[in-house]
């Protein structure tokens, strides 16, 4: 399998702090596509593709559900994924830990606990 999404994105907004942010898409992929097979969920049956979906979920939802930490919106992510996991072959129980480990990526490089849930 190939990943289609080469393109430079990024995302914008607003931490609680109201201070900006942006992700820059590309960056986000290419650190992934080198670290996911070393993270503990790692799967050997899967291969990047299958994980990517789940890390930009996790990333751009972290945009997308400002002021929420990441397990109030666990559900609505849940529900996301189906829509968004495109060609993966990754169920939601196995995309969770990755759709977190992108939420908390990023959520790390914002100033202080951004969703102050100690991550």
């Amino acid at each position: 399998m190939k990943n289609q999404d080469t393109q430079s994105t990024s995302t914008r907004g607003t931490g609680t702090s109201g201070t900006p942010y942006s992700i820059d898409a590309t960056a986000e992929n290419n650190y992934w596509r080198d670290a996911y097979s070393k993270e503990p969920y790692y799967n050997k049956q899967y291969d990047f593709d299958d994980y990517s979906p789940a890390y930009k979920l996790g990333y751009e939802g972290r945009g997308r559900y400002l002021g929420r930490t990441y397990n109030e919106v666990e559900n609505d992510l849940s529900n996301d994924w189906d829509k968004f996991k495109g060609k993966s072959r990754l169920m939601w129980n196995d995309a969770k830990s990755a759709v977190r480990a992108g939420w908390h990526r990023v959520e790390r490089a914002l100033p202080g606990d951004a969703d102050n849930d100690g991550r």
